[in-house]
């Protein structure tokens, strides 16, 4: 692993899923997550400050004002980070965010010298478009591994939504960006977008320019996509619902959400050998005794929090819709 490769993220009662995207990433290549948290109940927090002390990441606590927008917040707090600043790549990922790289073992550095060996030239950015991963009919929460236990997804084209083709971005942090956003970093200086050189997931240059969040027109995904499982089983779909949104946070994640994430047209289980590859290290997370209890904590916080939202009367409807369109 590379301490130069920083992940930043933010998160809230995603105790259950911590370990197994640090583990997944970190067998990728990434060599630090600093991890915003607010308002949890579940223990996200106490996780991730555990995985402070053992070195492997660094805790933020990222209060917000009432209505305020967690995710904006930590972009601006994440650049005045000394591991942030001390990183030669960076990104912003999320919890439910996998990058499925299909070249050699899959790695970030493997990836990085493919995409500059097809441009030609070094690179300062590289976009890999989201793959949507649905419920594939699971109604439960488990405590069982995302990237093994949804394995229905979108056809690579044409995308299920409109939301279905949001980016991710690793880009080196040298200066040529001076903010960042959640799907792409920003602020690169006027008149000079041309010096910045944007790739697409298959090592073809794009007009830093004209890059948006979502992938533009003949975007190529020959090196991989970034699985997106952002709505799980069902009753993990409530708890996501109830917790609220990171960014929009105004917006209620309900049905429209639901059908436009929900995605569930073919298998894909091309992940599984990086999946398989990173579990040894997610037991080794486990094995440490305070780990292995605020995991276990959290994936009881979730369980009985499903069974609070089920009893509620004005979510009756709304779950029974649920239940009607779980693929």
């Amino acid at each position: 692993m590379d301490d130069k490769i920083v992940i930043f993220t933010t998160m809230k009662n995603e105790g259950p899923y911590i370990l197994e995207w640090v583990a997944f990433h970190r067998a990728l290549g990434a060599g630090h997550f600093v991890i915003f948290t607010n308002d949890c109940e579940d223990g996200t927090d106490a996780i991730a400050a555990r995985l402070e002390e053992l070195g492997i990441a660094s805790h933020v606590p990222n209060a917000v004002k009432e209505g305020g927008n967690p995710q904006h917040q930590m972009l601006r707090r994440a650049r005045r980070h000394p591991k942030v600043k001390e990183a030669d790549w960076l990104m912003c990922l999320d919890v439910d965010e996998f990058w499925n790289i299909r070249i050699g073992n899959g790695t970030f550095p493997e990836l990085v010298d493919a995409v500059e060996a097809k441009a030609g030239q070094p690179v300062d950015a590289i976009s890999f478009a989201w793959k949507l991963f649905g419920s594939s009919g699971n109604l439960t929460f488990e405590d069982l591994l995302v990237t093994q236990r949804f394995t229905l997804a979108d056809i690579d084209f044409p995308y299920h939504s409109g939301r279905a083709s949001g980016l991710k971005t690793l880009f080196r942090n040298n200066g040529k960006f001076t903010r960042f956003g959640p799907h792409r970093p920003k602020g690169m200086e006027e008149g000079k977008e041309d010096q910045v050189a944007w790739s697409d997931a298959g090592g073809n240059l794009f007009p830093a320019a004209s890059v948006g969040w979502r992938a533009w027109k003949s975007f190529d995904h020959s090196f991989g996509r970034l699985h997106h499982y952002s709505v799980r089983a069902l009753d993990s779909f409530l708890i996501k619902r109830d917790r609220g949104r990171t960014n929009h946070v105004n917006v209620d994640q309900a049905e429209s959400y639901w059908r436009d994430m929900n995605v569930n047209k073919a298998a894909d289980v091309s992940i599984l050998p990086q999946s398989e590859r990173a579990e040894p290290a997610r037991q080794e997370l486990l094995q440490d005794k305070m780990l292995g209890t605020l995991h276990s904590t959290a994936c009881d916080w979730h369980r009985d929090k499903v069974a609070e939202l089920k009893a509620r009367p004005d979510w009756t409807e709304f779950r029974t819709w649920l239940y009607e369109n779980v693929v």
